[in-house]
């Protein structure tokens, strides 16, 4: 059996965030089709160890020679030296092309793969906003980025929209296009049942991130004060929200929540208002994946291919997301959504996708 050497970005404390619930998604996947035995994961960092200031200085010190946080040119040729050990090197983030670009300088002879999360420049444009030292981060990734390109055997991308945005940039259009995928957490007996509130209860989940809080506080400015509804806002560091945005009072403000399943149960819509970023939205899937009315736009949407009025609706104005939400508060529905969940279970779940994978293997 071939074996297959797993690069991803860290070894979290706790699955909270977006990306890393995607990455172990692609681990679980790998385990099944090679078995577990085959699979080593190699984490360039780990949450559960805590970082010395003097690694913090020396990860600075690097970006500008193309070396995102966390590789240095020793621990490149660490990983250099095991990989020869390897039939397949698969780099979970573009943001270490520069690996890729190693591997074949140094004669590396197997298979190597670079996974595209986003177009980093663009999402690193977005987290940094206008930060002093946001310059030489978007020009490191977009450099690992074209690196993963011209090097690496296997490119895989999101979507078709990150998959055109790639060829436009770098010059090469992906060799697959495998979509965002989750472990099934919501397997029940009996799934919850009633009707959507005569007030429903509206949900934006996501952490503390730009375009998130943005989309949130548009929402909050543009659609809260124009429909009779309770709003709850949850989400890794999301108490932060109160110090740099406007929070009505009678908006529940909840962060850092060690299980959202309740939290998911108890919406009566998800609204997910965003507006820029790329990749696809791990919130959208999750949503899905719990059976959940789903009032969304464009960009929350982007990858995902599902009936948009059976979710609850596609919306980009304030009108739209006005009209969605009267819709369900004159015609209640029930809270849970089968046909969200037959989509997730068809398309984004991890079952969904183990054939996927060993096409490209």
């Amino acid at each position: 059996m071939n074996k297959l050497l797993f690069i991803r970005y860290k070894n979290p404390a706790k699955l909270s965030e977006g990306g890393e619930i995607g990455t172990q998604m692609k681990i679980n996947v790998l385990y099944r089709i090679l078995g577990k035995e085959n699979v080593t994961i190699f984490c360039i960092h780990d949450e559960n160890r805590k970082r010395k200031v003097s690694e913090y200085i020396k990860g600075l010190f690097w970006f500008p020679f193309g070396y995102f946080f966390g590789l240095t040119p020793k621990r490149v040729r660490e990983i250099l030296a095991e990989a020869e050990q390897y039939d397949y090197i698969f780099i979970d983030r573009t943001v270490f092309g520069i690996l890729a670009k190693k591997l074949k300088q140094n004669g590396y002879k197997g298979k190597v793969f670079c996974f595209f999360h986003n177009i980093e420049p663009l999402y690193f444009k977005a987290k940094l906003g206008k930060k002093p030292w946001s310059f030489i981060i978007t020009k490191c990734v977009a450099k690992n980025d074209q690196w993963s390109c011209r090097y690496a055997d296997h490119v895989i991308s999101l979507n078709s929209r990150d998959a055109k945005e790639i060829e436009k940039r770098y010059g090469r259009y992906p060799d697959s296009i495998i979509s965002l995928a989750l472990d099934d957490r919501y397997k029940k007996q009996e799934y919850p049942s009633g009707m959507t509130g005569e007030k429903p209860l509206c949900m934006c989940i996501g952490a503390y991130f730009k375009p998130n809080c943005d989309g949130i506080d548009w929402f909050i400015k543009n659609v809260y004060p124009k429909v009779d509804i309770r709003l709850r806002i949850v989400g890794k560091g999301m108490s932060k929200m109160a110090d740099n945005y406007h929070i009505p009072a009678d908006v529940e403000l909840i962060s850092d929540v060690p299980d959202l399943v309740p939290y998911y149960e108890e919406a009566d819509i998800m609204t997910i208002p965003l507006f820029q970023g790329s990749g696809m939205k791990v919130k959208t899937c999750e949503s899905l994946m719990f059976g959940k009315n789903i009032i969304a736009s464009d960009e929350a949407l982007e990858g995902y291919e599902l009936d948009y009025d059976k979710i609850g609706g596609k919306c980009n104005n304030a009108q739209e997301f006005i009209t969605a939400i009267q819709s369900f508060i004159e015609k209640p529905r029930p809270r849970y959504n089968c046909y969200s969940r037959k989509v997730f279970l068809e398309k984004y779940s991890t079952d969904s996708m183990i054939e996927a994978f060993k096409n490209i293997l």
